[in-house]
């Protein structure tokens, strides 16, 4: 079989070359089998403090204990009342007493007479600014305005009253005119009423003739 081997390389013997080759690809393929992985893609390592928390589960049952201790006292208490009917005293005869009240209303009472002084010496300053001259004084520029300006104060809200009243005006006029040509309207209404009952009693009174 070593006969019909072809050799990449040249060789002399070619069953000394074939023995080679196939040890050669033998410990190449056992290198590959046992080749280490230059990423780690493994699962990565599971703590079992992270999952199973022990002072988490102890403080729960620490507060179903708590809740189930209470739970016994109410329902025992619940029988007590259910048996006896049970006693219900609503009456508080504790006087509350404070250790500081007098010290309390002391400092009230010096609180409200510095504010009664303070008010006191504010109503008695004389204010620094007279309001009655900037008044004066303002009403003083406002006539100076009026004499160098060219249109008067409110000019726009002068016309804008005129144009409503001129408005006015021409309704009014309007309505008047139409009340006096319903009146005429009925007047010649009536004048014609009467004419026609004038011939008709003319008529009548050929008739009669």
């Amino acid at each position: 079989m070593h006969r019909a081997y072809q050799s990449i390389l040249p060789c002399q013997s070619r069953i000394l070359q074939k023995r080679w080759d196939q040890k050669y690809y033998d410990e190449h393929r056992q290198k590959v089998k046992e080749a280490q992985p230059m990423v780690d893609t493994k699962a990565p390592k599971t703590y079992v403090h992270l999952h199973l928390k022990l002072k988490k589960l102890q403080l729960e049952e620490e507060r179903l204990a708590t809740i189930e201790r209470d739970n016994r006292i109410l329902l025992e208490k619940m029988s007590i009342i259910m048996r006896t009917r049970g006693r219900v005293d609503n009456r508080n005869l504790y006087d509350y007493k404070s250790l500081n009240r007098e010290k309390r209303q002391r400092e009230l009472l010096r609180v409200t007479k510095e504010n009664q002084e303070i008010l006191k010496r504010i109503m008695a300053r004389e204010p620094e600014y007279n309001h009655m001259r900037w008044q004066q004084e303002w009403d003083e520029n406002e006539q100076f305005m009026d004499n160098i300006s060219r249109y008067p104060r409110d000019w726009w809200e002068l016309e804008q009253k005129e144009k409503e009243k001129r408005k006015k005006e021409k309704q009014e006029q309007k309505r008047k005119e139409k009340e006096e040509q319903q009146k005429e309207a009925k007047e010649d209404g009536e004048q014609e009423d009467e004419q026609a009952e004038e011939s008709q009693e003319q008529e009548t009174e050929q008739e009669a003739a």
